[in-house]
């Protein structure tokens, strides 16, 4: 069951709503998620203190509570006092009916996302890296703490509002509440702000984080960096990092649209008639091939397993090579008599002979369809 709320903030029953204020900002850097990154317990503990707060800091919730109503049964462990019976959050209840725990004011806000690019040689996105990265970001301000106020002072309770946040007026049986004109409905002002970041609470900082780079990512890939963007306005959470990959590309290898590899590998016309075994590159150094005889130009040989890995797997994609015959340009007059002599092995046979026939059939056709025509 939930605690008492004054034991919470570790104050006294007669606590003054200045103690109760101090109390809780205290605690509530003390275990704020930022301090405490992956702390499941310190993340419970500040909802309970924030709990306790949005009860304590309003006069009449704290009365309420004082008194063993709605609030005094919540926040006890008893038995509900009101008719909220089996309710699990009251700061949940008002701020469905009011908004912020029923002030009005305004809810502490997201910080922004952010954006930034690493680049990345093609062996470090194959293989994968930790790479640092440096982004300039709106973060809370190290000298006051993020509450605005400069060192030695602290924000007073609004007079205007008395803490509440909220300016109601009457109109009949109706009350309009509107954010307070002279706190902004945060339901306290600063005084004397902090001369760093002149009373937002934020300023802007450098911040160098690492960046794991999963092995195998293509050109463009996202990485998310959670809770690593802008810190919030008025304690709110922070944003993520964004980091977009920009990957060199390999003077050897292209990527294809599935993912796999391929090279063009030169191989010599004696190699293409009379095959051949021959050796290519790998990611991880080189093996060899066969190239059947009589390979044509263009043929694709796959190495599997040899390619990048497949993101979220222990698999590995292919290499694939394209084999690209290379027709000499010059010969002497040794070369063209050997390139004679393979002509005439091969009985003067014309290699377009099909191709040219079934054009010749169609020609004839459409002659014989015009005749029938006329």
């Amino acid at each position: 069951m939930a605690r008492d709320h004054y034991e919470v903030l570790g104050v006294d029953k007669k606590a003054s709503e200045e103690e109760i204020k101090r109390a809780y900002r205290k605690l509530a850097r003390d275990y704020h998620p930022d301090r405490n990154p992956g702390d499941a317990k310190a993340e419970e503990r500040f909802k309970e203190i924030g709990a306790a707060y949005e009860v304590l800091k309003d006069p009449e919730k704290r009365k309420e509570y004082d008194s063993g109503g709605v609030f005094g049964g919540f926040g006890r462990g008893g038995a509900p006092g009101g008719g909220f019976a089996g309710a699990a959050n009251v700061g949940d209840i008002f701020s469905t009916i009011f908004g912020r725990g029923g002030r009005g004011g305004p809810e502490p806000m997201r910080g922004r996302d952010l954006e930034t690019e690493i680049p990345l040689s093609f062996e470090q996105a194959m293989e994968g890296a930790q790479i640092p990265v440096t982004v300039p970001k709106q973060s809370t301000c190290p000298t006051c703490h993020g509450d605005g106020a400069a060192p030695g002072t602290e924000p007073i309770v609004c007079p205007r509002c008395e803490g509440r946040g909220v300016d109601a007026q009457s109109q009949g049986f109706f009350s309009i509440s509107q954010p307070c004109p002279q706190c902004g409905g945060r339901g306290e002002i600063v005084e004397h702000p902090c001369p760093d970041c002149r009373g937002t609470g934020l300023t802007l900082q450098r911040k160098r984080y690492r960046v794991n780079v999963p092995a195998g990512v293509k050109d463009g890939t996202r990485i998310r960096l959670a809770g690593k963007g802008e810190d919030g306005p008025l304690g709110g959470p922070s944003g993520d990092l964004f980091v977009t990959t920009r990957v060199a590309p390999s003077p050897v290898f292209h990527r294809r649209a599935d993912g796999n590899l391929e090279v063009e590998v030169p191989i010599t016309l004696s190699e293409a008639i009379g095959g051949a075994n021959i050796e290519v590159p790998t990611l991880r150094g080189t093996k060899r091939i066969r190239v059947a005889p009589g390979t044509q130009h263009g043929t694709i040989q796959r190495l599997r397993g040899e390619g990048p890995p497949r993101p979220n797997t222990r698999e590995r994609g292919d290499i694939h090579y394209k084999l690209e015959v290379e027709i000499p340009k010059d010969l002497d007059d040794k070369q063209r008599e050997a390139l004679a002599e393979l002509s005439r092995s091969r009985d003067g046979r014309d290699p377009r002979a099909r191709i040219l026939a079934g054009a010749r059939q169609a020609d004839r056709s459409g002659e014989s369809g015009k005749v029938g025509a006329a």
